[in-house]
């Protein structure tokens, strides 16, 4: 069973408080995923040092953090790759009002953005489909959106997100590679 997004969120806020990063969690996410389905490099962590300029200037992160967003890199490179796992978004759950969910889903989509475009600068050359979820994407980080608390914008919110969700699946269709799931130096030797 997965773990509640909500719990993953709060445990990672406490360790970028902790570490004095001013990051939330939902960036954090959203450039990671971005990396990821841009096309990083996924071999010998090669991952983190991108990130690590985005999140943190490029200073090396406190050892509980680096531990929890290499899982979290885990989880989601094995929910990308495999599509019965589930891909989903690291977002506040229902319980939190709509209008924070939908401010974390606009700082989530705007970090996405950046990191796929660190590793894809010539996105212009993409396919027409992925042109057009990165326009759309880079258009709703932009909107300011009036939120009522009613079904009709829970259900508006909802679209949205699995609209999102699916234009990371479709970038990383595209660009993502497909790699072994276990990101470690060691190379296996066969005898």
């Amino acid at each position: 069973m997965a773990t509640p997004p909500s719990l993953c969120i709060e445990k990672l806020k406490q360790a970028l408080d902790a570490a004095e990063i001013g990051q939330h969690p939902v960036e954090v996410h959203g450039a990671l995923v971005g990396l990821i389905c841009g096309g990083v490099k996924q071999d010998h962590m090669a991952w983190l040092k991108p990130l690590v300029e985005l999140m943190n200037d490029g200073q090396a992160l406190e050892h509980n953090l680096q531990h929890l967003i290499t899982e979290l890199y885990q989880d989601t490179v094995a929910r990308l790759a495999d599509f019965e796992f589930g891909f989903t978004l690291l977002l506040p759950e229902e319980e939190v009002s709509l209008s924070q969910r939908v401010e974390a889903l606009a700082l989530w989509i705007q970090s996405f953005l950046t990191g796929i475009a660190i590793i894809q600068p010539e996105l212009a050359k993409a396919s027409p489909d992925v042109r057009e979820v990165i326009k759309d994407l880079a258009e709703i980080a932009q909107v300011e959106f009036d939120v009522g608390d009613d079904d009709e914008s829970e259900t508006a919110y909802i679209e949205l997100q699995e609209f999102v969700r699916m234009s990371a699946i479709l970038c990383y269709s595209e660009f993502g590679l497909d790699m072994p799931l276990n990101d470690t130096d060691k190379s296996s030797t066969i005898h």
